[in-house]
């Protein structure tokens, strides 16, 4: 009897099955317009990007590492003069993004009920625990997957060891999401398959070149198109 090529789905969380950035995004400009006294707001974004790329090692990724390099930034653009009530206010957006409401991307639970109980369904996401069970709770998507990992980083060995630990190891898995740096190159490297969604709003830190050397390499325009890839790998 013929094995079957694939058995195992990884999916992204953030901007792959939800909206995140777009929540980030507004929070940023809220942040810079707090500190319009003191610096331009591209030259307040960038001391942010800085703040937030030191600051992963120490604080990892999700809103609660964002939160505090926006203060971090704040004691910078001011040179420690930044008044406690802009503190109190950058603590603010930073509770009320932790708030934000989960709002599905198109064609997501359709493509994840097609699947289920077809394929082993896994969601593969980091950032803030607390955060990440709270918009998987508050989507309505939890019993679609056979289990959930929320992972401090994204690199070949978290999918070799995910995909070896829920299914039949990385070659007969696929890993689906928007981001390039985490979601595609790493799962190629384990061995997997890597079918890339392109969001509209990715964070900068997540941009690389797009690896269309590679075999198992896909790309589709929404998850809606998924069908087909795993129909052509049948």
């Amino acid at each position: 009897m013929t094995q079957r090529p694939l058995t195992t789905i990884g999916f992204d969380a953030d901007d792959t099955l939800w909206q995140n950035e777009q929540f980030y995004r507004l929070t940023e400009l809220q942040f810079t317009e707090l500190l319009a006294d003191h610096a331009a707001g591209d030259v307040i974004a960038a001391r942010l990007l800085e703040a937030e790329k030191r600051n992963l090692r120490h604080y990892g990724f999700g809103i609660k590492g964002f939160t505090l390099s926006m203060i971090e930034t704040a004691i910078e653009i001011t040179e420690g003069e930044v008044p406690s009530t802009v503190i109190a206010q950058i603590l603010d957006i930073g509770r009320d993004l932790l708030a934000h409401p989960v709002e599905t991307l198109p064609h997501v639970r359709q493509t994840l009920e097609t699947l289920s109980g077809k394929y082993l369904l896994v969601l593969i996401t980091k950032g803030d625990l607390f955060d990440q069970e709270r918009k998987l709770a508050q989507s309505g998507l939890g019993d679609l997957f056979d289990a959930v990992e929320i992972v401090s980083d994204k690199n070949a060995s978290t999918y070799r060891r995910i995909f070896s630990k829920v299914g039949d190891g990385p070659e007969r898995a696929m890993m689906i999401g928007n981001s390039l740096k985490s979601d595609i190159v790493p799962a190629l490297a384990a061995g997997s398959y890597g079918v890339f969604v392109p969001h509209e709003l990715t964070w900068s830190f997540e941009h690389v070149e797009e690896p269309t050397e590679a075999p198992r390499f896909r790309k589709i325009g929404h998850l809606g198109e998924l069908r087909g890839v795993l129909d052509a790998l049948s």
